[in-house]
């Protein structure tokens, strides 16, 4: 069991799967806005935030919708996390209103860096590692921080060996 690398031991997401908890996730949200309840912009990270946010956004009905481009990993390694695209400086302000979302945060570089950017936004990913839930304000699913998590948009459809034995 030790030759097993760290993403090894997955968690696979289906497209049913991402949509249930990204649904999940609005509905946590709804009513919690600063504005009576209301959010003023959905603010997606690139990539993987891009499929809850967008459905969180028809959710919450939210017409609002941009995206932040922050580069953390290299196919399956972290790297040191950089801003590559920021939203409209007079949408975002201080991020008061404004709803960030994201798949996942995992070390929380990324949300650290956002945040940062952001300080009043609200931060919401539909699945967590322990390592950056410090990070997130809201969130659906917590998993190991030794869980590899196999987004749809990452898959083809091929035979996977088991986890334990063959």
């Amino acid at each position: 069991m030790t030759d097993r690398l760290p993403h090894e031991k997955g968690f696979h997401i289906s497209w049913d799967q991402i949509h249930r908890d990204s649904r999940a996730l609005a509905w946590r949200l709804d009513g919690h806005g600063p504005d009576n309840g209301a959010w003023k912009a959905v603010v997606a990270i690139t990539r993987g935030g891009m499929a809850p946010a967008m459905i969180a956004a028809r959710e919450l009905d939210i017409r609002t919708v941009d995206t932040i481009s922050v580069k953390s990993y290299d196919n399956q390694t972290q790297s040191e996390a950089s801003v590559l695209k920021k939203p409209d400086d007079a949408l975002m302000g201080d991020g008061t209103g404004i709803l960030i979302i994201d798949d996942l945060v995992d070390s929380g570089k990324t949300l650290e860096i956002v945040r940062n950017l952001y300080p009043n936004a609200h931060f919401a990913t539909v699945y967590a590692k322990p390592k950056g839930r410090a990070q997130v304000d809201t969130f659906i699913t917590e998993v190991s921080q030794d869980t590899w998590i196999f987004f749809p948009w990452d898959m083809a459809m091929q035979y996977v060996k088991p986890y334990r034995g063959e």
